[in-house]
């Protein structure tokens, strides 16, 4: 519907309710402004909005009993099982929950969005079951993903399958903990401040958070265009670089990726030559008697 702009009668009924004296002509001249802001409006509404595919039907599945979820780190249960003879084809995967598949409620670790339930798969989701994955579930994330903890979700802590008196990290809590526990052999983790690589660190797995644009956010619950990375998260380097392979690529929809981006043969270089390899080490990182992450706030 078109958006219909105000009159000068009501732009001066506006301006002397809050006390402000207008001409005409100044109210004219905002007339004009206004008219311009809702011709942007309406060439919205004439753009087509994009559709993503949901190519694989599944059930809804299930929320698991506290018996069945020992460390918290399942939100959803289901099994979504993709083509066959993939790349990924035999692997277990856990989504994060900020990042939509259809048909299986999203809550993103808060309950403001629970009973919520997309209607479509994230490119990376497509991407995932299109190389034979089998998805096996949502895995619970911090609360609106912001905490590098893992005790924010609302549906309660997350457990670090090491020592279940320990923080997972966060905010990819559930996604590390499932693949530390062998749960799940691969999960997509979510990254804008150290949301990947925090939890994969605290539970001794590989993380990894993929240079900017590189793999597709459509379809996930954004924090701020210039932060927001999904990654993969996995117990060995090796599934790491498939999974990215099999997610990384533009899919014409994300504008974080530039329109020369293109995926590398990522398995093809775990050579294991180091040879020419330059690290850096941060000095004020080492040499701390104490450990200031040694114990997590979640109690036995």
């Amino acid at each position: 519907m078109p958006m219909r702009g105000p009159t000068i009668a009501e732009l001066r009924t506006l301006a002397q309710s809050y006390g402000l004296h207008c001409d005409d002509d100044e109210l004219g001249k905002y007339c004009a402004l206004i008219a311009a802001q809702a011709d942007s409006y309406a060439r919205l509404e004439q753009l087509a909005e994009p559709t993503l595919p949901v190519r694989i039907p599944r059930d809804p599945g299930y929320r698991p009993a506290p018996e069945d979820n020992p460390l918290g780190a399942w939100y959803w249960r289901c099994e979504i099982k993709g083509a066959e003879g993939g790349p990924l084809s035999r692997k277990r995967v856990a989504i994060k929950d900020n990042v939509c598949v259809a048909g299986i409620p999203m809550m993103n670790g808060t309950a403001v969005l629970e009973g919520f339930v997309p209607v479509v798969d994230a490119t990376v989701v497509t991407r995932l079951l299109d190389a034979g994955a089998t998805i096996l579930g949502k895995a619970v994330c911090e609360g609106l993903c912001l905490s590098g903890g893992s005790h924010t979700a609302d549906t309660g802590f997350v457990r670090n399958p090491h020592d279940r008196s320990r923080s997972t990290g966060g905010s990819s809590s559930g996604s590390a903990a499932l693949v530390a526990a062998g749960e799940v052999d691969m999960a997509i983790g979510g990254d804008q401040g150290g949301s990947i690589r925090i939890p994969a660190a605290w539970c001794g797995i590989f993380g990894l958070k993929p240079t900017w644009g590189l793999v597709p956010y459509t379809g996930a619950f954004p924090i701020e265009l210039t932060l927001d990375h999904l990654g993969p998260m996995a117990a060995t380097a090796a599934d790491c670089a498939l999974m990215l392979e099999a997610i990384a690529g533009p899919d014409g929809l994300d504008p974080r990726q530039h329109a020369g981006l293109k995926k590398q043969p990522y398995v093809a270089a775990l050579t294991g030559d180091a040879r020419g390899l330059r690290l850096g080490v941060l000095a004020e990182g080492f040499g701390s008697k104490r450990s200031v992450v040694s114990r997590s706030w979640v109690r036995r």
